[in-house]
């Protein structure tokens, strides 16, 4: 319990006094978040706060993990340092989506190969239970990129992605806790320690943006937990032992997964890119709608935990069951948002979409103030 707290607090600290100097460092570097029309705001903003929250998580959680239990931890900091200069790279340059997509294969492959983090039972879900070896590094890669691009994607209105991953991460991190599984525990709340810091100061009207580099490294790291705690909890012989597990996990992951799996499917079935960038998350549906950006944040984060509760009071219902529940809830939550925002904000979304006028999401101002092209 000690190892815990103190990663938790020594990861708050880092985090909280390294990102004024980053802020600094970023204005004086004109290192900013160039506005566009997909976004909300208006002057351009300090990115790179994810460097803050990337040091503080790091080095807590090698302060805090016992060496004797630190087996995988020197893979998932390697996957997690891949995914970490994928994002600078991103947030100064900007990537293709082939590169980004490239960087995080080999991230997943770390961790499927030399960290032993792999989906091989399905517990029930469509009447599957133990699948394959190939099927099971294909499900857990493709699970792996999905979750990471998920809070990459979700991260649009101040403090969402943060509040998010702080949300997954505590709830992680208290249920490794409990079933003992120390060094996964102190990794959860490391970075839960990290996003506090932060959120203080990218609560709206926000200081600083996490960029790429925060937001696929906190979408990395919920993989990882993702896929140990369906492991963990589907085990009877655990001090708390849980039914229909793959289900709790998506539920814990909710919001940003199935928005994100709604937002792939819907551009690949208009035969788009699913990594081009439209105005279709959840969070254009809520400002479309007048909400401010802290009433957005608020929502979903709430919906989140109203669909971890739902979860769980119907976990004796089998993984199957409880899945398609939660994603017939949201599809319903999503569509109610959707056809309550104005006419005429819909119309005038579906216009800019169809005439192609929108544009990268993530523009980073170069030294000289020019606006750097894509790769």
């Amino acid at each position: 319990m000690d190892n815990i707290l103190l990663s938790t607090a020594l990861a708050f600290l880092i985090t909280y006094f390294a990102i004024p100097p980053i802020i600094k460092v970023a204005r004086d570097k004109k290192l900013f978040d160039e506005p566009d029309e997909r976004k909300v705001h208006k002057s351009v903003i300090p990115t790179l706060g994810g460097l803050g929250i990337f040091a503080g998580f790091v080095i807590a959680t090698l302060m805090g993990v016992p060496v004797h239990l630190a087996n995988e931890l020197q893979y998932f900091l390697a996957a997690a340092m891949v995914i970490f200069f994928l994002g600078i790279k991103d947030d100064i340059l900007v990537l293709s989506a082939t590169k980004k997509f490239i960087g995080q294969l080999i991230a997943a492959g770390i961790i499927i190969k030399f960290g032993g983090i792999q989906i091989n039972n399905l517990h029930g879900f469509l009447g599957i239970t133990e699948i394959p070896h190939i099927a099971s590094y294909i499900l857990t890669a493709f699970t792996i990129i999905v979750i990471t691009n998920s809070f990459n994607l979700i991260d649009g209105v101040d403090g969402l992605a943060g509040s998010l991953g702080l949300l997954t991460s505590v709830i992680f991190g208290v249920y490794f806790y409990f079933t003992g599984e120390v060094m996964y525990s102190v990794m959860a709340l490391s970075l839960a320690g990290s996003l506090i810091a932060f959120l203080i100061y990218n609560f709206s009207p926000a200081k600083i943006f996490m960029g790429d580099t925060g937001s696929l490294v906190i979408g990395l790291l919920n993989s990882i937990f993702a896929i140990k705690f369906i492991a963990v909890a589907a085990n009877p012989e655990v001090s708390l032992p849980l039914l229909s597990a793959p289900a709790i996990a998506f539920a814990i992951l909710i919001v940003p997964l199935f928005d994100t799996l709604r937002v792939f499917s819907l551009r690949i079935f208009n035969r788009r890119s699913p990594f081009s960038p439209d105005r279709n998350h959840i969070h254009h549906f809520l400002l479309d709608l007048g909400l401010s950006q802290r009433m957005i944040t608020v929502i979903c984060v709430s919906a989140n935990i109203v669909f971890i509760g739902l979860a769980y009071v119907l976990r004796s219902q089998g993984t199957t069951m409880v899945i398609g529940a939660l994603a017939t809830a949201a599809l319903l939550f999503v569509t109610v948002i959707y056809y309550s925002r104005p006419k005429h904000k819909f119309a005038n979304t579906e216009a800019r979409e169809h005439e192609g006028e929108i544009i990268k999401s993530h523009k980073i101002l170069t030294l000289v103030g020019e606006p750097v092209e894509q790769d």
